[in-house]
């Protein structure tokens, strides 16, 4: 038994003491088992304990769970009733406005409809003015055109000028008092000659104006041929003023003055601009350059002293009849005279027969007042009784 079993930690061992250390070992191992049951059996019942806690707990939450299910369902009904009549409301609320809306959306789309159905009808009539416009355009090209092919040919430039002349004096005078193309004492014939009232003198108007140095002024590129153009301008125009002082100013028979036409205010505009010496030229020659407005100026004041020569002339064709009115009322108021003298003689007759008529009407009513009896044992009335009654039937 004292036999070394082991060394441990360089001691050695024997097997009595290992017996014994196992021993107590074993002893040691057991008492803690039993004091590992008992913890296990005090934690067991513990751990019951808590779990019936637990399960107590639990019970209640769940009826308090069970409990706020109820209330939860109530509200949820209450909520449901609530969101039922809050929906009713908010459809019958929705399908108002959606009325409401599809009204205005109607009378929207009518106002709609109707403002473009004027906007179509607006943009109808000004395409059919511009329609209208471009016709007016596409002639208008048209004449100018004309009016350039016109232009340069003379003779259809003098026409030209002549009917635009002649469209100015017939819408201003009355044909009375002026003539185209007459002739004078001299064999010439100007292009119109205007009468006015108290003057025997016509009024000689020109419409020949040379236009084909002006064309030529326009059309000049270069200072060396714009002052041979404006060279020809002075030549042409200060010859024709001084052919129309030669052929057209007769002494007695037209007036010391006379217009010379220029059918374009931009080429009297020129004229007056750049070549003042014609100008002079023409007033020294008593030739007066005018263009359209100027004319239609002119025969403006010319239809002024027309319209009161002829106020004039009726004035005293009114005076005139007024002189004879004036007799038959004279005459008038004889006969009338005549005549009441005639109505006092007629009355005076009608008095007089009255009153013969009146006089025979009491004899007649005294003859029918006398009483007469012719039967028998009647006697003769006395003759003064006879004449009372007389008296009282008057």
């Amino acid at each position: 038994m004292n036999q070394i079993a082991f060394v441990v930690l360089e001691r050695p061992v024997s097997w009595a003491e290992a017996a014994f250390g196992f021993a107590g070992l074993t002893l040691l191992l057991l008492a803690l088992a039993l004091l590992s049951a008992w913890r296990g059996g005090h934690r067991h019942a513990a751990e019951a304990a808590a779990a019936a806690e637990r399960a107590h707990e639990m019970d209640d939450k769940v009826a308090e769970m069970n409990r706020m299910q109820s209330e939860l369902t109530g509200r949820m009904q209450t909520m449901a009733e609530i969101l039922s009549t809050r929906q009713g409301d908010l459809a019958r609320l929705v399908a108002d406005r959606i009325d409401g809306l599809r009204q205005q959306v109607g009378a929207g789309l009518e106002q709609n409809v109707r403002q473009t159905n004027e906007s179509l009808g607006k943009l109808q009539e000004r395409l059919a003015v511009i329609d209208s416009a471009q016709k007016n355009l596409t002639e208008l090209t048209g004449e100018v055109v004309t009016l350039k092919d016109v232009l340069a040919n003379k003779q259809a430039r003098g026409a030209y000028g002549q009917g635009r002349m002649e469209a100015i004096i017939r819408d201003g005078l009355p044909a009375a008092f002026f003539s185209f193309q007459p002739t004078l004492s001299n064999g010439r014939r100007p292009d119109c000659l205007v009468t006015l009232p108290g003057d025997g003198r016509g009024l000689v108007i020109d419409a020949k104006f040379p236009l084909e140095s002006f064309t030529l002024l326009r059309e000049a590129r270069g200072e060396e041929a714009k002052k041979q153009a404006a060279a020809r301008v002075r030549g042409d125009v200060g010859q024709h003023i001084k052919d129309i002082a030669e052929r057209y100013f007769l002494p007695g028979e037209t007036q010391d003055v006379a217009l010379l036409f220029v059918p374009s205010e931009a080429i009297h505009a020129d004229l007056h601009e750049h070549f003042e010496d014609v100008i002079q030229k023409a007033s020294r020659a008593r030739v007066m350059i005018v263009s359209p407005s100027l004319l239609a100026l002119a025969i403006q004041l010319m239809q002024s002293l027309v319209r009161d020569a002829r106020m004039r002339e009726e004035a005293r064709v009114i005076q005139s009849e007024v002189g004879k009115l004036l007799d038959d009322v004279r005459r008038l108021g004889e006969r009338v005279d005549k005549l009441d003298v005639h109505f006092r003689q007629a009355q005076e007759d009608v008095g007089l027969i009255k009153t013969s008529a009146g006089k025979v009407t009491g004899r007649a009513e005294r003859i029918g007042a006398l009483e007469f009896d012719d039967g028998p044992g009647s006697q003769p009335a006395l003759p003064f009784a006879r004449e009372n009654r007389l008296k009282a039937a008057e």
